[in-house]
């Protein structure tokens, strides 16, 4: 039964998901906002939803490994599985400004999770944990990132297909993609608790696995489908904006409902995000310089399935 409930729960989310963002992109269209700043900031944040959702849902229940398991694991599959599957679709050329700027704050997200989730490393406590106020400073960065955007929308222009529809229609899709959203995550978070206590696996090995993938399934389908229709800027800027957002925002928010428990096993999942991070930018000065190629895109699936048969090696 919780397999299904799992099942289920996915089916609602990534539904929910698609709803939350076409409603609320045809809502800004039609109050005037740009296609970049809706591209950038509510189609990232709506396919970042689940993510939000599940944790929010993992904090007010207590469930720390799913909740920091899912940020780190929906990460790890971002860059190494969906950009990997977008790169073979077709290859991906990255402007300047996302090595130079975008990539390096998604890894200053991590580094700051890391810092701030080993009080015992750094501070000497006897405890390691996300705080309220360390979660304040997340969205802290959140904010700051989101006046970066501000900047890119004065400075650039891009088109972007959204559907707009009627008023009542597109806030209607809203409330429903928001209940979907709720539903969905409750069902993830009951079930695949159930799943771990029931096969004696721990919270964060579910949601560093199932629940990373599951919920990461939004921007899969948002990025291979602007890859298949050469818009790569859209699907390499909906990973990297949805790193960001994972920590700073998903994080933060999570830790504030709740402070979030921190195992320190999960430092080497920190450090696996680190470093496919930097190995998105070190392929991209191999063969075609700022273009993340087919063969690297393989190559990329092939460490994914290597981490994933480590975590199951790890249990």
């Amino acid at each position: 039964m919780s397999y299904i409930l799992v099942i289920i729960g996915f089916a609602i989310l990534i539904k929910g998901a698609d709803y939350l963002v076409e409603g609320a992109s045809s809502i800004a269209r039609r109050f005037g906002l740009s296609s970049l700043f809706i591209g950038l900031t509510i189609v990232s944040m709506g396919t970042s939803a689940p993510e939000l959702f599940v944790n929010v849902t993992a904090s007010i229940q207590d469930s720390a490994g799913i909740a920091i398991g899912n940020i780190l694991g929906s990460n790890i599959a971002n860059i190494l599985l969906i950009l990997g599957i977008s790169a073979i679709i077709y290859p991906l050329t990255v402007h300047k400004n996302t090595i130079r700027k975008e990539i390096p704050f998604s890894l200053l997200a991590v580094a700051m999770l890391g810092i701030f989730a080993n009080d015992g490393l750094v501070d000497g406590h006897g405890f390691n944990l996300l705080s309220r106020s360390e979660g304040l400073a997340l969205l802290g960065f959140f904010i700051i990132f989101m006046y970066y955007v501000a900047g890119i929308m004065k400075s650039e222009k891009q088109e972007e297909d959204v559907k707009n529809s009627g008023l009542a229609t597109s806030v209607l899709m809203l409330v429903v993609g928001l209940i979907g959203l709720a539903l969905g995550s409750r069902f993830i978070v009951d079930g695949g608790t159930s799943i771990a206590q029931a096969l004696g696996l721990s919270e964060a090995f579910i949601g560093l696995t199932i629940i990373a993938v599951g919920t990461s399934l939004p921007e899969l389908a948002a990025s291979a489908a602007a890859a298949y229709r050469k818009k790569v800027d859209i699907a390499i800027g909906n990973v990297v904006g949805s790193n960001i957002f994972n920590i700073f925002l998903v994080l933060g928010a999570s830790s504030i409902i709740r402070p979030v428990e921190f195992s320190l096993v999960l430092n080497f999942d920190i450090l696996v995000v680190i470093i496919v991070t930097l190995l998105l930018v070190f392929s991209l000065f191999i063969g075609k310089k700022q273009v993340l190629q087919r063969w690297q895109g393989g190559v990329f699936i092939v460490l994914y399935l290597t981490y994933i048969t480590f975590l199951i090696y790890r249990g």
